[in-house]
């Protein structure tokens, strides 16, 4: 499996949101996505980016719930096993198959390729309170600082927070810090993706 920059930049950005690295043998990894039908033009988007590394085209499936009996419909896509995605599975779990903030973080970060992919996967935009924000692990408070600060190359200095009981953590981004994150990323979201942003989708002016 040969990956382009570009592809790499999009694989990071993929894992530090809603990917997922399964452990195979010989030190190889298989990658997994899963995501609301909802949401089928941005992994047609991620297919298309990435069409050498997923075994497939997206595959869609339903699930019915077992209490609710809701069914469900989403969108799958899996790769096949690889010892480049199994590299990749060193740099972002530990030893317990848990995510980890990497090691390299500031040098992941450095692309705002990287930066927008987790944006789509984990961000959303909170028009009431004009901020932005992304979800993230309930790591230690020592690694959040760690993934914040690697912001700064980009002069852009989010806040982390975590709920009393450490279920759901997020790094907001308000004030300039938000405008500048938009500013990054906007140029690579896609458009099924921009209801994540300020921009009015029928005028594409900031609200500000």
């Amino acid at each position: 499996m040969k990956l382009s920059k570009r592809q790499k930049d999009i694989l990071c950005g993929m894992i530090l949101g809603d990917a997922y690295l399964q452990k195979m043998r010989g030190g190889n990894a298989r990658l997994r996505l899963e995501q609301s039908y909802k949401q089928k033009d941005y992994m047609d988007w991620k297919y298309k980016m990435l069409s050498n590394v997923f075994a497939s085209v997206p595959n869609f499936l339903q699930r019915v719930h077992p209490k609710t009996k809701r069914t469900y419909k989403y969108v799958r896509l899996q790769s096949n096993s690889s010892p480049v995605l199994g590299k990749m599975r060193d740099q972002f779990y530990n030893k317990d198959g848990k995510k980890i903030v990497p090691k390299q973080i500031e040098q992941i970060l450095e692309s705002p390729l990287t930066i927008a992919v987790w944006y789509m996967d984990d961000g959303y935009y909170d028009k009431r309170d004009k901020s932005a924000h992304i979800y993230v692990q309930a790591w230690p408070p020592e690694e959040l600082d760690r993934l914040a600060c690697a912001f700064g190359q980009h002069n852009i200095a989010p806040k982390w927070y975590c709920r009393p009981d450490r279920r759901a953590c997020q790094l907001n981004f308000t004030g300039q810090n938000k405008d500048n994150l938009m500013e990054l990323i906007h140029p690579y979201l896609i458009e099924s993706m921009r209801y994540k942003t300020p921009l009015d989708p029928v005028t594409t002016k900031n609200e500000n």
